[in-house]
């Protein structure tokens, strides 16, 4: 802790012989900014220097009063608790959540999917590989050509998860890069909901039930649970509370170049998790601070000069960090500038606040089928009893700094994530704000509705300051005033309750692969082809590679790439078109058969070339095997089936030396 935290906040914590009425914003943000602190907490060490000291009730006799006697028999037991024991005591119980939810996934991780969408998770698996390749075999970490070969793809502008894959390599070497994947999915919900627990529990709350509340919403809200079952990266956000402390922290301190250092570290880390969500993070701290100084603009002057040392200094020991990542991402081979147009007018319906999100105990999938752009981008969906108890708390607690400035803050946010069209069950009202922003730089590679993050982190921080204050009151019967405070939350968070992920089976990777077979057709710089092509819509392919350790090189797959292959180009999702590529997808799609002639036939072989194909595998499992097998044998001439796949050598049409 710096001397800057620790001046600005009290003596911890809930051991503390402090009366519930001394809490009243006593480790707010605010405190950062030279807020004076609860006039009765500091008055106690006073007490034995008092004059009149000895006509005061002697220590014997203190135990008899009202607030200590109704405290003791509801928490006698979680106050003989050491703060460590609590703080494992709640991770455990986020631990056992975090299970619960991906329950269905861990009975198989490799032959189990989340339903709908099965790109996103084949694409976390190669780049899981990928960082087994950087750590054992030093490939080289921000580009790679083991996919979309020989284009490549660049891994800096495709959420690598460098910070995620390279800590987790040992356990993609013994399990594989499914068990990967799942690890990281119920990790990433558990270890947010603790890391968000913990900040809470030391710097702005004391009760602990309040920071068990707002942890818990932070690392399982709707939002997080939607992304859950296809985006680790989004959901691993256990740093994102140590960097908002530390932006916080940088407003009183006194040592700015060391803490700017240490956000340095922290800012450069999460790049490498996701640098969406660091800009999400920047973007609210900014609004945040925004909204503290409008309302009391005084504060400037105490903090603008520690403000902006530290600041600076994160920017330059940031920038030299990632000054060379970031240009192999914008200016390297295969970067793109901008989103492809198919994500980046994603924006959340107005109803979509009102309804439950379809992982919850109350979602309806159905329901929410024309709220949200995809069921993988629930960024709201609080349900109406959650939406109307945030609203209560802002207005039961407007009279504090800290409640405006997160209401602002979450208000500002739930704006700019309904996107370039505002829409109320589908139907467009007007333009929205998002419109006037969606071209400015950085801005322009943003999902708009996943703004909604930083609403949910806002209202888990509003939950936590109710709870607190509900448990500071000192009514006539402070039972029933906590008793109606757990209620509240029960009707409030029960619809919105976190239930097991939604899994359907997968096609097994074929033994073909496992067994090592294809090692005997495919040289280091040839390709195997998986039939169907790998591409956003079959992704299989890729997970045969990863379950290799990339091993061999494919064509295609599901990736974003510059429009045209050409680098500074718009995005879009896939390489170059492939003629033949879309056409045996749609056979596998359809089951129907193309009329092929002789011209297509060459295309194919061109195509086959400039891939340096050695052979093409298609699994006799495949969905429409045999309408696939008949138009590859119409291509290339019969195949050969070899264990659970068929299997055509080409090396002789596509070696360039014969």
């Amino acid at each position: 802790m710096t001397p800057a935290e620790s001046r600005a906040l009290p003596a911890p914590h809930p051991e503390a012989a402090t009366g519930p009425d001394e809490m009243v914003s006593y480790r707010t943000p605010g405190g950062l900014f030279a807020v004076t602190a609860p006039t009765e907490a500091p008055a106690e060490p006073e007490t034995p220097t008092d004059p009149d000291a000895p006509s005061e009730p002697a220590t014997p006799s203190e135990p008899a009063t009202p607030a200590p006697a109704e405290v003791v028999p509801t928490r006698a037991w979680w106050r003989r608790w050491t703060r460590r024991r609590q703080h494992l005591a709640v991770g455990g119980l986020f631990l056992l959540a975090a299970l619960w939810v991906t329950s269905r996934i861990w009975l198989d991780p490799s032959g189990r999917v989340a339903s709908l969408y099965t790109g996103d998770p084949a694409q976390v698996q190669f780049f899981l590989a990928h960082s087994v390749r950087v750590v054992l075999h030093g490939e080289y970490p921000f580009y790679t050509e083991q996919f979309n070969y020989p284009d490549g793809v660049n891994l800096m502008a495709n959420t690598a998860v460098l910070a995620l894959g390279i800590p987790m390599v040992p356990v993609t070497l013994l399990f594989g890069p499914a068990v990967s994947f799942v690890v990281l999915v119920t990790l990433g919900l558990a270890g947010t909901a603790m890391a968000w627990y913990l900040m809470l529990s030391r710097h702005l709350v004391r009760t602990p039930l309040a920071a068990a509340v707002g942890g818990w919403f932070c690392g399982f809200s709707p939002a997080m649970l939607s992304h859950a079952s296809w985006h680790p990266n989004i959901i691993s956000q256990f740093l994102l509370p140590f960097i908002v402390w530390r932006v916080l922290v940088l407003t009183r301190s006194r040592r700015p170049v060391r803490d700017g250092a240490l956000l340095a570290l922290l800012v450069t880390a999460q790049a490498f998790i996701n640098e969406e969500i660091l800009l999400f993070t920047a973007l609210a701290c900014g609004v945040f601070l925004l909204a503290v100084l409008a309302q009391e603009p005084a504060r400037w002057s105490a903090a603008w000069r520690p403000l902006g040392i530290g600041v600076v200094t994160c920017a330059l020991l940031a920038g030299a960090l990632l000054a060379y990542p970031l240009y192999v991402q914008f200016a390297g081979p295969m970067a793109y500038h901008g989103l492809s147009d198919a994500v980046k007018d994603y924006g959340n319906d107005i109803a979509a606040f009102f309804a439950p999100g379809s992982p919850t105990l109350g979602g309806n999938q159905r329901a929410n089928i024309n709220l949200a752009p995809n069921y993988s981008e629930e960024n709201a969906f609080f349900g109406w009893s959650l939406s109307m108890l945030a609203i209560g708390i802002v207005v039961w607690l407007r009279r504090e700094l800290i409640v405006r400035a997160l209401a602002v803050t979450g208000l500002f946010f739930a704006v700019l994530s309904l996107g370039e069209r505002v829409s109320w069950w589908d139907r467009e009202l007007v333009s929205g704000p998002w419109q006037l922003l969606v071209h400015l730089p950085l801005l322009d590679a943003v999902v708009p509705t996943r703004f909604g993050l930083i609403t949910s982190v806002v209202i888990g921080l509003l939950l936590a300051l109710a709870v607190e204050r509900a448990w500071a009151l000192r009514p006539a019967d402070r039972r029933t005033v906590r008793t109606l405070t757990a209620a509240g939350l029960a009707f409030a968070l029960l619809p919105i309750a976190p239930m097991p992920l939604r899994m359907v089976s997968r096609p097994p990777v074929p033994d073909f692969i496992t067994a090592d077979r294809w090692r005997a057709y495919v040289g280091p710089d040839q390709t195997l082809v998986p039939i169907p092509v790998p591409s956003m819509g079959n992704t299989h392919g890729m997970r045969w590679a990863a379950a290799t350790n990339l091993d061999f090189k494919i064509p295609g797959g599901y990736f974003l790439a510059p429009r045209n292959g050409n680098t500074g180009d718009a995005g879009r999702f896939g390489g170059r078109p492939s003629g033949v590529g879309q056409m045996l997808e749609e056979v596998a799609t359809t089951g129907r058969m193309p009329k092929l002639d002789d011209r297509q036939r060459r295309r194919f072989a061109d195509e086959l070339r400039h891939w340096r194909a050695a052979i093409l595998v298609l699994p006799l499992r495949q969905q429409n095997a045999e309408p696939l097998r008949r138009t590859v044998e119409d291509l290339v001439g019969p195949g050969r089936q070899e264990l659970d796949v068929w299997v055509w050598d080409v090396r002789a049409l596509t070696d360039r030396s014969v």
